[in-house]
């Protein structure tokens, strides 16, 4: 979002939500948020964070993020060394989902339909990080910089309930 990745406070705030995750009530933030689970590249630890859904669809169980950060963001740096642990969305839980990296055609397509379908999120977010995500140049551009994640649920997976575990 910005061109640092927040310390401190900010960092805090932002990682709210992944309180909500840890007691199973991340369903509360509906589809609009994700929270991911993933291996630290250079610790092997796990880590964890919270992020904006730019697309979900349910059918598929597809689940798209992108990296206000560019490369530059931890979570993307270590999905890309090691696959993604977990992901959470809404009710369901995918464990060790497929994931891939969209071209630069793909996300900004991908950012075109965030501005059709939340403008005035788009006009917000263009406002507060100064992204030209109004315009089809500066979709492209973006598409340059902001690397797209899409994540799916392993077909060995059972849909619906049974895939998001006890209370979850």
């Amino acid at each position: 979002m910005t061109r640092k990745v927040p310390r401190g406070v900010p960092r805090k705030l932002l990682r709210t939500p992944i309180h909500l995750y840890r007691r199973n009530l991340g369903w509360l933030l509906g589809s609009r948020f994700v929270y991911l689970v993933h291996r630290g590249r250079s610790s092997g630890l796990p880590r964890e964070t919270v992020l904006e859904v730019v697309r979900h669809r349910p059918v598929s169980g597809e689940v798209v993020v992108i990296s206000g950060w560019g490369t530059r963001s931890h979570w993307y740096r270590n999905i890309t060394a090691s696959p993604a642990l977990e992901i959470r969305i809404g009710r369901r839980r995918y464990h060790r989902p497929r994931q891939r990296v969209l071209g630069e055609s793909e996300t900004a397509e991908l950012l075109a339909g965030y501005v059709r379908e939340h403008p005035w999120a788009a006009r917000l977010l263009t406002r507060l990080t100064g992204w030209p995500m109004l315009t089809p140049r500066g979709r492209a551009e973006l598409a340059r910089t902001l690397p797209a994640v899409s994540f799916l649920p392993r077909e060995a997976e059972p849909p619906g309930p049974t895939a998001a575990g006890p209370g979850g």
